[in-house]
């Protein structure tokens, strides 16, 4: 949507490209936004591999489908670590890049629970979605999470209920999702870290490792904001973006 130069949005683990929709509006009002659906996510492709470098060659594919030679690229969480693996290895094709809540670092993890919500629900003898929220509850307990994780929930034509999302897949690749990007080299480019200032993912130790693949990046952090910095302080990370493009 939009007109202007091109600027692609990257979603993170179990997100779609809707949950960047009301953002992408504003944004279209001065640039192209491209909202994809990451690979074994939303409406893309059911892949047997997830991992940053095949993630990055889907950005690199889209853009040549597209005619885009260079683009401004933000991603948040794990569209953030592809938006850096795409950076890393393509550094021609970015302009400027914006990265989310996320650090080019390996994570412990924390994904455990929802995954085990998520297999309790058998779609198979699913009836209503008011079920599948039930379920949820029982392992997890922030609403908002759990409004999140339905999004994911679709029916069929024939009125069965679906994930969009390559669940097995993300489950068996998910020590490859917290993994840290694989890419080497540097990145030049301006570069702007967003973290959330109630949000642990990205921590004051981590600048040093940040500044040696990103060593022309700064960081700015939302004050009320966690982890879902686009979702709880919207009206900020518009402006701090807008404003870094510039």
């Amino acid at each position: 949507m939009g007109q202007g130069a091109p600027l692609i949005i990257l979603h993170g683990l179990f997100g779609t490209s809707d949950n960047w929709q009301t953002l992408g509006r504003r944004w279209a009002e001065h640039y192209t936004v491209f909202m994809l659906d990451q690979r074994n996510h939303g409406r893309s492709s059911h892949l047997p591999v997830h991992d940053y470098p095949s993630l990055a060659a889907d950005v690199h594919t889209f853009m040549e489908q597209q005619g885009i030679y260079q683009t401004h690229l933000l991603g948040h969480s794990m569209g953030g670590k592809t938006a850096m693996e795409f950076a890393l290895e393509f550094p021609d094709q970015v302009d400027k890049l914006i990265v989310v809540d996320i650090a080019p670092k390996t994570y412990e993890g924390g994904h455990d629970r929802i995954f085990e919500a998520l297999a309790a629900i058998h779609l198979d003898q699913l009836q209503t979605r008011q079920e599948a929220e039930h379920i949820l509850r029982r392992y997890i307990p922030e609403d908002g999470i759990i409004q999140f994780l339905l999004k994911n929930l679709s029916r069929t034509r024939e009125g069965h209920f679906e994930w969009k999302m390559n669940l097995p897949v993300l489950r068996e690749w998910y020590p490859a999702i917290l993994a840290a990007p694989t890419a080497t080299g540097y990145f030049t480019g301006d570069t702007l870290f967003v973290r959330g200032a109630h949000s642990d993912y990205i921590l004051d130790s981590d600048l040093p490792e940040i500044r040696r693949y990103f060593p022309n990046f700064r960081l700015e952090t939302v004050p009320e904001a966690g982890h879902w910095v686009h979702a709880e302080a919207p009206d900020l990370l518009s402006e701090l973006v807008l404003r870094f493009l510039g």
